[in-house]
């Protein structure tokens, strides 16, 4: 609850985030054994297939990181995120998903098709549901407002 309350910088509003990404990686404890759960599983092979998903440009980035630079899935996330998703850039698809508007003559699943692109492109937008829901409901037209209705 404290946490809540605490202070928040714009600086700290445009970095990327991790937020909604799991991170349940634990250290070795004292006699340097893991313990063998299905979140650690799941960890450690999504961080290994992780490199096996990227284009040309991410891999060869991922490739020139210095080794034992990444060991965690936040680290992997921050550092992606970073490198890919600048402040700017982020701001800017944050920004068309606010502004997005229908337009003329296209259909309800086209506006919806299009508007679920525009999350796809930023894994970072920090968008809770029902603000998106609002987005998408307050910038149809009356007429596909009237079909959701």
């Amino acid at each position: 609850m404290g946490d809540a309350n605490l202070i928040r910088t714009l600086g700290d509003y445009s970095r990327p985030s991790h937020k909604g990404y799991r991170n349940t990686i634990e250290l070795p404890k004292g006699n340097n054994v893991v313990p063998l759960r299905s979140d650690i599983i799941w960890e450690t092979t999504r961080m290994r297939l992780f490199q096996f998903s990227l284009p040309d440009q991410a891999s060869n980035w991922l490739k020139r990181l210095p080794v034992g630079s990444i060991s965690t899935w936040e680290d992997l996330t921050t550092c992606f995120l970073a490198q890919f998703f600048p402040p700017g850039r982020t701001a800017k698809l944050r920004n068309d998903i606010l502004m997005f508007q229908q337009h003329q003559r296209e259909s309800l699943p086209e506006a919806w098709t299009r508007f679920k692109d525009l999350l796809q492109k930023v894994p970072h937008y920090g968008i809770d549901l029902w603000l998106k829901v609002q987005i998408f409901y307050d910038h149809v037209n009356p007429a596909t407002r009237r079909t959701i209705d």
